[in-house]
Formats: structure tokens, C-alpha cells, sequence
């Protein structure tokens, strides 16, 4: 069994990937984590050096290799979502739980995060954090079979309602 986390930067996945894999008695996967150790470079060094295409090239062949093993909380980047391929795969790996968090909150979680480049530019955080938001919530609404808002929660609290839902046999969304 697979359980794979999506969501914008800063919704809680990574946190909220180790208390579950623990929780599930699964190992934890970070895709970004993987990406980097694959690429011998940071995020940042990555994306300027190869850009935001390059990047997601990386990314594609990553999600390749972990979404066909098993036992695992595969925790996504953020943008995973926008190609068609890592789509499909991790649809086919497990449930798919879209962790989402108001701009706010994400403002607040990631603004002083060097370890993140900017994904539209020159605009300000706040602008950029709405813009891609807006662009890729339908993107996360159509991968997920659970929604999880993780405003105003503790991770434990999230990851016991993920246990809950996939245990319990909460039956998941279909695809349209």
C-alpha cells in the first residue's frame, strides 16, 4: 500500500508524510528529497540551471520510480501535479490526499524559505502563492481521492483523519 500526499508549498506534506508512514508502519518518500539526490544539486541550483521544464523533466523520472514500488507515503512537490504522466502514476500508486491550507496560511508557513524559488517571478509572495493556487486547484481536485484542510490543525490530528479515511473505507473519489 502507497499513500501519496499533494499540495501547494507549505501545506503540511512533509510533516504530515512522517507522522503517517509511522503511524502506517510505510517508509516516507520525498520526492523533492529523491529529485535532489538524483541531480547532486539543490532545488534552486536545479531550476537555474536547467529551468522550471528541466526541473519537472527530473521530477517525471522520479515519480516513475517510486510510484511503482510499494509500502510507501510518497510526499510530492507541490507541482508534481502539472504533468500528465506523474498524474496518472500516482493515481495508480494509492490513494491520492490533497492537503490544502488557505493563502494565509501558506504565506505564513513559507515566506522566509530560501529553499524555495519563485514559480512566477517578480511578483510579490502573496500574489504568486494566489496565482498558482488558482492555476493548479483544479489540477489537485481532479488527482485527489481525499481532501484534507490542514488550516488551524496539528499534524497529528491531520494524519489521523488520513488514517481514519484510508482505513476505514471511506470510498474515494472516481475520476470524471
Amino acid at each position: 500500500m502507497n499513500v501519496v500526499l499533494v499540495g501547494y508549498r507549505g501545506t503540511g506534506k512533509s510533516a504530515v508524510g512522517q507522522w503517517l508512514a509511522d503511524r502506517l508502519g510505510l517508509r516516507v518518500v520525498s520526492l523533492d528529497a529523491e529529485l535532489q539526490r538524483l541531480a547532486g544539486k539543490s532545488i534552486p541550483e536545479i531550476v537555474q540551471e536547467v529551468g522550471w521544464p528541466g526541473f519537472r523533466d527530473l521530477e517525471e523520472q522520479v515519480v516513475a520510480t517510486f510510484a511503482a514500488q510499494d509500502g510507501q507515503v510518497i510526499d510530492c512537490g507541490g507541482g508534481v501535479i502539472e504533468r500528465e504522466a506523474n498524474f496518472e502514476r500516482l493515481r495508480a500508486a494509492g490513494p491520492v490526499v490533497w492537503l490544502k491550507a488557505s493563502t494565509a496560511t501558506i504565506v505564513r508557513r513559507i515566506q522566509g524559505d530560501t529553499q524555495r524559488p519563485s514559480l512566477t517571478g517578480a511578483k510579490s509572495f502573496t500574489d504568486e502563492v494566489e496565482e498558482v493556487l488558482q492555476r493548479r486547484t483544479p489540477l489537485y481536485r481532479r488527482i485527489a481521492h481525499y481532501e484534507v484542510d490542514t488550516d488551524g490543525r496539528t499534524i497529528q490530528d491531520i494524519a489521523d483523519e488520513i488514517v481514519q479515511r484510508v482505513r476505514c473505507g471511506e470510498k474515494p473519489s472516481e475520476l470524471d
